[in-house]
Parts: structure tokens; sequence; C-alpha cells
């Protein structure tokens, strides 16, 4: 019965097409439409071109349906039609009974005359870019049977006079912006068979008068902000096929009711907050073919009866907190297609009755503690594309059988505790796209017959056991795009075959034994390939040079190898580079500034080389600006550290404010990492947060002041300058330096106090001043009363905690003597001479003469003149012994150079 107001309605509106008809529409309404034509931006449109004032509106328009000479029908659907409804003639067509302008370009709001069309039957707006609210005059419209407005972009509320629409079969407002509640006059629709309200931002619970609607078959909720629990009374519309609540707010269990629809073919409540369990009633669902439960907060096991479901084709379960073993009696449901488990607690063993599942296309138990052997029934799944089994404590070696389901595109088994070899047999499964086995503890070579794969784009094969050389025939695979064979126990050379690839994008073949030179051709790669990583290897020669223009490299490590030379000139072109870490070889070279002009350059490592000489900048501007680490550590870098090095550092000057999580460089292909030392360790970072920041230039024959310019890197996380040659003060402006973490100015010939403002460092975890000539009182704040005696040590001069109890008055320096160190020197050094001069001239002239200038002198003078002199005697002292240390420690690197 439900179906005979809609069969109706169909055949109304088709007889109107072919009954006789009057040949012309009346004049008011041809001329109302022709009005409304002119408003419309493009009126010249080719469909509506027909709508002339010469011509038949009931015989020759387009989109015009006529019955007895009055216009009873506009069809004008997809005519990519600019305008709005403002001036369309609501008031000058009274028979009209359809309206149709789906998929044109219509903006504007929805007029409040649209309530004059009271004849109207059929009314489709969808596929528009109408704004604004729906008018309550919509609710006037008593005989509407079909309202479509989905697909646009309306706001506000659903207004409560659409429940006066008794008449209704079809309400569809999704892919809007409506907001509010649903209201509970829709609760009158009893005629309804249709009720689409998904993708807007309708909020509050489901109300229980939505079990009135009993001609209801589809229920469409999905994507809004729907909360509450899901109305027990839903088991009453016992017509209903579909229902769709997921990616809303609704919590609690699943009423056992919803058991009862015995129509229901597609289910989907995922991505709510459900909890409990699954009901037993849902064994009742006879007819059920899609059932979708994925990320809620389910628990306990699987019920048994799922397996009596055999009507099922999809099952996701998927992202919940389902416990236990899969049921065996999952291997019943022959018909299914689809089964998603994976991110559960699901534990035990993978039951054999899964291999019965002959109609599966995608198998993903993938995130679960699965444990023991892979069945080898998982063979006989003939139509199996896609099998993900990643992230699990499986054993054993990898069953041949695997290589019999030859429809396989994606095999994912990586993250688990697989042994043995990788069967040869896998060069079988022709049509596979994508090969993960990483993190196992597979052995042995990688088998030749891999390069039967020619659908091959993703391959990893990464922290394996896997030895021998790298195959030569992986360079005809065409199609591969990431391959990943690193950390593993390679050896020989890389294959220059691999130049071959021009679809890839990553290359990674870090933490290997790899030997050998590395072939020119890979610098000609850089046209493509975008990451290129063979850090950790024992390769030698040189480094390509062969970089071009146009390159799209965007990550290159090369670090901890054997390589020498020069650092080329071509990286230059490599534009897009990001990371660069040549750190940890051989390289003989100068600082290369043109590295400077790369747009994107973030990190740069050359530690631990054979660079050398003085650094030279560039009166260029835009040097460096986004580079966050640099790090020139153990090389032979000397002179001045040039100011304008770090003017240009833009990346380390600014504090990013906004940042809610954690990004890291690189993508979610490839993460990068690099080698720095903080806080007194040596550490690798896997992965680069974007905001962390160092400079490290320790270990170098760095001379000259420390730059005050340094306190404006206010990003800066980790600063070394230690093992080097800077001279003069610690300037204040590091206290500017309000993220810092560790702060490394150890073995250096640096004097005068600590600057007061460095106690400010509330993030400082780590401070090395050790091994200088720093005196006076150390600073006290809350990071400083953390710091032990050997962040001071070999600073004779340094008074206060942790050295001593208690820093005495009486030789704590004036303020105007910490603030320029160089140029009270100077002035004590004058005042020396005039004192002792002052002194003889006495002894000549007589002792009371001489005592009276002295006594002049004092007098004139101050105190802490005395007190200066005294410092001075102790100052020239210290400094005596310290030139010796130096020169012990200047000859000790001489005999060990880095």
């Amino acid at each position: 019965m439900m179906m005979v107001p809609k069969i109706f309605c169909l055949l109304q509106f088709f007889t109107l097409l072919y009954l006789p008809t009057e040949t012309f529409a009346s004049t008011e309404e041809e001329t109302a439409l022709l009005k409304w034509k002119a408003t419309l931006q493009n009126q010249n449109n080719s469909l509506l071109a027909s709508w002339r004032p010469s011509s038949n509106a009931c015989g020759d328009w387009h989109g015009v349906i006529c019955f007895n000479g009055r216009v009873n029908g506009l069809n004008i659907t997809n005519a990519s039609i600019i305008g709005t409804l403002y001036d369309f003639p609501f008031s000058s067509l009274p028979f009209l009974e359809y309206l149709d302008l789906t998929m044109n370009n219509f903006y504007g709001t929805i007029p409040a005359e649209i309530g004059n069309l009271t004849n109207l039957i059929y009314l489709d707006l969808r596929i528009n870019k109408i704004s604004g609210t729906i008018p309550p005059q919509i609710g006037s419209l008593a005989k509407l049977q079909t309202l479509r407005i989905f697909d646009n972009h309306l706001n506000g509320s659903i207004p409560s006079e659409i429940g006066n629409l008794r008449s209704l079969t079809t309400l569809s407002l999704g892919t809007n912006f409506l907001n509010g509640s649903i209201p509970i006059s829709l609760g009158n629709l009893t005629n309804l068979s249709f009720l689409y309200l998904y993708r807007n931002q309708l909020s509050g619970s489901i109300p229980k008068e939505i079990d009135y609607l009993r001609s209801l078959t589809k229920l469409d909720m999905r994507t809004n902000s729907l909360n509450g629990s899901i109305p027990a009374s839903l088991g009453n519309l016992n017509n209903l096929t579909y229902l769709h609540l997921f990616d809303n707010h609704l919590s609690g269990s699943i009423p056992k009711q919803i058991g009862y629809l015995r129509s229901l073919t597609t289910l989907s409540l995922g991505s709510n907050s459900l909890n409990d369990s699954i009901p037993a009633s849902f064994v009742n669902l006879n007819n059920l073919s899609l059932l979708y439960l994925y990320k809620n907060q389910f628990s306990g096991s699987i019920p048994e009866e799922m397996g009596y479901i055999t009507s099922l084709t999809e099952l996701d379960l998927s992202t919940n907190s389902f416990s236990g073993s899969i049921p065996a009696s999952l291997g019943n449901l022959n018909n299914l297609s689809l089964l998603y488990l994976y991110d559960n607690h699901l534990s035990g063993s993978i039951p054999e009755e899964i291999g019965y599942l002959t109609s599966l296309t995608e198998l993903d138990l993938s995130n679960n503690s699965f444990g023991g052997s892979i069945p080898a029934l998982l063979g006989n799944l003939n139509n199996l594309s896609h099998l993900y089994l990643y992230n699990n404590h499986l054993s054993g070696s990898i069953p041949k059988e695997i290589s019999y389901i030859t429809s396989l595109t994606k095999l994912d088994l990586s993250n688990n505790s697989l042994n043995g070899s990788i069967p040869s047999l896998l060069g079988n499964l022709n049509n596979l796209s994508l090969l993960y086995l990483y993190d196992n503890h597979l052995s042995g070579p990688i088998p030749q017959e891999i390069v039967y794969l020619r659908f091959l784009s993703k391959v990893d094969l990464a922290t394996n056991y896997l030895n021998g050389s790298i195959p030569a025939s992986l360079g005809n695979l065409n199609n591969l795009y990431l391959l990943y064979l690193n950390d593993n126990h390679l050896s020989g050379s890389i294959p220059s075959s691999i130049c071959n690839l021009t679809s890839l994008r990553i290359l990674d073949l870090s933490r290997n034994n790899l030997k050998g030179e590395i072939s020119q051709c890979f610098g000609n790669m850089s046209g493509y390939l975008e990451v290129l990583d063979m850090q950790h290897n024992n390769l030698s020669g040189t480094v390509p040079t062969t970089f071009s223009i146009g390159s799209v490299l965007r990550s290159f490590n090369l670090h901890s190898n054997e390589l020498e030379g020069k650092i080329p000139v071509s990286l230059a072109n490599c534009k897009e580079l990001q990371v660069l870490d040549l750190g940890d070889n051989h390289l003989i070279d100068t600082f290369p500034m043109w590295l400077g002009t790369l747009p994107k350059l973030q990190v740069l490592s050359l530690r631990s080389n054979k660079l050398h000489g003085p650094i030279i900048t560039s009166r260029n501007e835009s040097m460096f600006v986004e580079l966050r680490i640099i790090d020139l550590s153990c090389n032979d870098f000397s002179g001045n550290l040039p100011t304008s090095l770090f003017q240009h550092l833009k990346g380390m000057r600014t504090i990013d404010q906004i940042i809610k999580s954690p990004s890291y460089i690189g993508d979610g292909y490839y993460h990068d990492s690099t080698t720095i030392a903080t806080k007194g360790l040596e550490l690798e970072l896997v992965k680069i947060l974007t905001i962390y920041t160092a400079i490290d230039i320790s270990s170098n024959r760095f001379g000259g002041h420390i730059s005050s310019i340094m306190g404006d890197l206010i990003a800066l996380r980790v600063l070394n300058l230690s093992h080097n040659e800077f001279q003069g003060h610690i300037p204040p402006s590091l206290g500017n330096l309000s993220v810092v973490e560790s702060l490394d100015l150890s073995f250096n010939q640096l004097s005068g106090e600590i600057p007061q403002q460095l106690s400010s460092l509330t993030s400082l975890a780590f401070l090395n001043l050790s091994h200088n000539y720093l005196q006076g009182c150390i600073p006290q704040g809350p990071q400083f009363a953390t710091f032990q005696k050997n962040s001071y040590e070999g600073n004779d001069g340094l008074h206060g905690f942790p050295v001593s109890k208690s820093c005495g008055n009486d030789w704590i320096p004036e303020t105007n003597y910490t603030g320029s160190i160089l140029d009270d020197q100077e002035s004590n050094s004058e005042f020396l001479k005039d004192f002792w001069k002052a002194a003889l001239m006495g002894y000549g002239s007589g002792l009371c003469i001489g005592l009276s200038i002295i006594y002049f002198i004092i007098s004139t003078g101050n105190l802490k003149w005395l007190a200066r002199i005294i410092e001075e005697l102790e100052h020239k002292n210290i400094m005596r012994r310290r030139k010796v240390q130096q020169s012990q420690r200047n000859s000790r690197r001489r005999n060990n150079p880095v």
C-alpha cells in the first residue's frame, strides 16, 4: 500500500505528457516566464534559446510542459543556468504541479512566495548553490509528495511546518548546513518512504516520533552531530531496509529492537560512541547484507550468532574494543566479500575457517594480537585482492599457498614475527601492486622472482635480516613508486639498474652493509626522485655531481659513509630540497654558502667531515631563510663567526604559537631523520619535529666574540658552541632564547660574569659553561638551581651555588664592570701604569711625598679602584694558568685531528 501514492504520482505525470493539450499557453504565463528568463545571468543559454515571444510556449519552449493550455510542469535540469528564484513567477503559475531545476547554478534564497504553488506535487532543487533558510511557507504545499533540496548551501533549522506535508513520500535535505534539532512534527509524515537528512549540522537526539513513520523504507541521518541513544522505537519500522546513522555522537548500547527489523538490508552505525556488545537479536536479520559498526566502543567477544547471518556481504567491526578470538562460525558467511576486524583487541590464532570464505575480496585483521602461523587455507581465497595482517604477533614462515591467490593486489604482513625466507613463489602474484613485509625476522636474499611482479608500485622489506646483494633485476619494475630496503644486512654495490626506475619517488637503502661508489646516474634521478636515503653504509668515492635544473629531490641523506671529495655545486639545482645530511664522511671542502640559495632547506648537517676555512657570507638577504637545524660540528672551520649568517636565519626567529599537534618534516610515506648532539648526548632524531631548531658548530676553531644577534633566534631549542676559541663575554641577549633547552659554551676562552639574564630561561634543561675564564657570582633561578658543579668546572673565578655556598659581597664586581669586561680591562691597565708611576715617584722623592701622592689619588677617586687593582692581579694569575691549559688542549687537538 505504501507504494500506491508514489506510483499514482508518476502515472499522473507521464499521462499528462501524452494527453491532448491546448496548443498555446496563456499569455500571462508566457509573459511571466520570459520576465524571469530576463533576470538570468546567462539568458542566452542554448537550452533557453527556444523561449521566444514569437514561439509556442507549450510546444516549442525547452522544459515547459502544458495541460489544457496551462503550464503544468517545468523540467529544466542540468542546463548550466545561473540566476536566482527571486523573480520566478510563483503567483502566475497556479496550475504548476512539477518543478525540477536540478543541477544548475541557482543561488540566493528560496522566496517565501513558493507557498503560492499550492498544486505542486514534485519540487526538486537539488545540486545548486541555494542558501539561506527553508521558508516556513513551504508547509503550505499540501499536495507535495516529493521534496528534494539536497546538495545546496541551506542553513538554519528545519522548519516544523514541513510536518504539515502529509502527502510527502520523499524528503531529502542532505548535504547542507542545516542545524538545530530534528523537528518532532516529522512524525506526522505517515506516508513518508524516504527520509534523508545526512551531512548537515543537526544536533540533539533522534526524536522518538520517528517511529510513527511506518511507511519508511530508507532513513539516512549520517554525518551530523546527533547525540543521545538510538531510540528503541525504531524497531517498529517494519518496512525499513536502509538505516544509516554513522558519523554522529550517538552513545549507549544498540537496542535489541533493531534486531526485529527483518527487512533491513543495510545497517551502518559506525563512527559514534556506541558501547556494550552486539545484541544477540541480530541473528534475526536474515536479509542483512551490509553491517558497519566500525569506530565505536563495542567490547566483549564477537557473538557466535554473527556467523548465522548468511546474507551478509560486508562486515565491518573495525576500530572497537572487541576481544577474544574470531568465532569459527564466520566461516559460514559464504556471501561475504569484505571482512574488516582491524584495530581491536582480538587474540588467538586466525581460524582456518576463514579460508572457506571464497567470495572474500578484502580481508583486514591488522592491529590486533593474533598469534600463531598464517593459515595455509587462506590460499583458497581465489577472489581476494587485499590481505592485511600487519601489526600482530604472527610467527612462522610465509606460507607458499599465499602465492595461489593470483587476484591479490595488496599484501601487507608487516610488523609481525615472521621468519624464514621470502617465498620465491610470490613471483606468481602477477597483479600485486603493494608488498609490505617490513619489521619481521625474514632472512636470506631478496628473491630474483620479484622481477615478475610488473605491477608492483610499493615495496617495503625494511627492518629484517635480509642479506646478499640487491638484485639488479629490480630495475625492470617500471611501476615502482616506493622502495624500502633499509635496516637489513644487504651487501655488495648498489646496482645502477635502479636508475631505470623512472616512476620511483622514494628510495631508502639506509643502514645496510652496502659498499662501492654511488653511480652518477643517481644524481640524474633527482628529476623525479623525491627522497634518496643511503645513510649508514660503507659507500665510498664521491657524491654524485649530476643534479640537474628542475630537480624535485626533497631529502638527500648520505650520513655515515666513507665518501670523499667536495660537496657538489650541482646541489644548488635542488630547489625543493628540505633536508641535506652529508655528515660523518671524509668530505674536504670549504663552507658551501651557495646552499643558502635553496629556498626550502630546513636541515643542513655537515658534521664530522674535514671541512675547513672561514665561513664567508653573502650579502644576499635570502640565504638559509627556512633553515631550522644547522650542524657544522667536528670540522676544522676557523675565523670569526660572521654575524650576517644569523641575520638570515628567519626560520629560527619566530615561535609558532598556534600549532596544536606535532608535525614532522616529511610525509606519510617517509619521515626524515638526523643525528644531533643535545643535552650532552649524541642522539638520532628518527623523526624531525617542524618546531625543532638547533645550531651546533662545536669542535671547530671559530674565534672572536659570540655575536649578540644570536639572542634574536628566539625559536632555538639547542645551541652548542663548545670546543672552539670564542673570547669575550657571554652576550646577555642569550637570555631572550625563551625555549632553549640545551646551551653548551664549554671549552672556549670566555671571560667575565655569567649574565643574570640567563636565569630567566625556564626551559633550560642542560647548561655547560665549563672550562672557560668566567668569574663572579653564578645567577640564581629555578633552572640554575638544578645544575651540578660540572656545568661550571674549570672556571676558578666563579662563586655561588653549586660551586660554593654563597657569594660574598666583598668580591662582587660592579655592574658596569660586568657590562664590558674588555673596556674595563683596558682602563684597569692604564690605571695600574699611573699607580705604579706615582709609587716610584714617591720612592725617589721620599716616602712622605710618595704616600701623599698615593693618598691624593685614592682620595680623589673611589675605594673600588683598590679592589680593582687586587682583582686585576688575581685575574692575571688566572689568565696565566689558563694559557698553559689552552696550550695543552691545542697541542692535543693538533696531535688528534677530528
